[in-house]
C-alpha cells in the first residue's frame, strides 16, 4: 500500500528510505545535497563535469523560472521502459510538487525513485530569459520523488484540475520531487533579423 507523506519542511526521507541516494564520491563528483537544506543546492553544469561556475543563485533563478509556468513533463521509468507524462506543478520551499492523474498509474513507479521533471516557456511569449532579455528557457530537475498529501491550502495552489483524462474522471495524486540536480538553459534572441 502506498503511503502519502505531507507537504512542508521536515518531510525529508526517513531512515531506510529508498528516496535518498548515497553520497557521490570520486574525482569530479558533485556531492548530493541534503533535500531538507532548502532551495536547490545541486545546480551543476550540464556536462556533469562538476567543474562549472554555476552557483546556488543560478539554482534559485531556475526554480523562479519553473514557478512561472504551470505544466511540465515528468520523465521516469516504468517496468524498465521510459515514460513521459504531462503534470501540473508548484514550487514550494525549493521543492517541486506534482499533480498527476491516479488512473494512469505513473505515480506508483515514481514513489521512491529518482525522476526528472522539466518545463520551459516555449509557447509563452513575453517571459524573460535568465539574463533579462526576451528569449526561451528550459529547466530540468532531477531527484527522488515521494507520494505526498497536500494540505487544503497547498492543494488550492494547483487550481482546478481537468474534468477528464482519457475519458475518465480526473483523480489527482501528488508527488514531491526533491531536486538534487537542476539544469537551466536559455536561448536569447537579438531584435534584428
Amino acid at each position: 500500500m502506498l503511503s502519502p507523506r505531507p507537504f512542508g519542511p521536515g518531510t525529508g526521507s526517513g531512515s531506510g528510505s529508498a528516496s535518498r541516494p548515497a553520497e557521490a564520491t570520486g574525482p569530479g563528483a558533485d556531492p548530493v545535497p541534503d533535500p531538507g537544506a532548502g532551495p536547490c543546492t545541486g545546480f551543476g553544469p550540464a556536462d556533469g563535469s562538476g567543474s562549472g561556475s554555476a552557483s546556488v543563485a543560478d539554482g534559485r533563478r531556475a526554480m523562479e523560472l519553473l514557478a512561472q509556468v504551470r505544466h511540465g513533463r515528468l520523465a521516469a521509468s516504468m517496468r524498465a521502459l521510459p515514460l513521459l507524462a504531462v503534470a501540473r506543478h508548484q514550487v514550494i520551499e525549493g521543492r517541486v510538487f506534482l499533480r498527476l492523474h491516479r488512473g494512469l498509474g505513473y505515480h506508483e513507479c515514481c514513489d521512491g525513485s529518482v525522476i526528472a521533471y522539466g518545463a520551459d516557456n516555449v509557447g509563452s511569449p513575453g517571459l524573460p530569459a535568465s539574463d533579462g532579455t526576451d528569449g526561451l528557457w528550459s529547466v530540468q530537475c532531477t531527484g527522488p520523488a515521494e507520494l505526498t498529501e497536500p494540505t487544503p491550502g497547498q492543494r488550492d495552489l494547483f487550481g482546478a484540475g481537468p474534468l477528464e483524462v482519457n475519458g475518465e474522471p480526473f483523480d489527482p495524486v501528488y508527488l514531491r520531487l526533491d531536486p538534487h540536480v537542476v539544469r537551466m538553459h536559455t536561448l536569447a534572441y537579438d531584435a534584428s533579423p
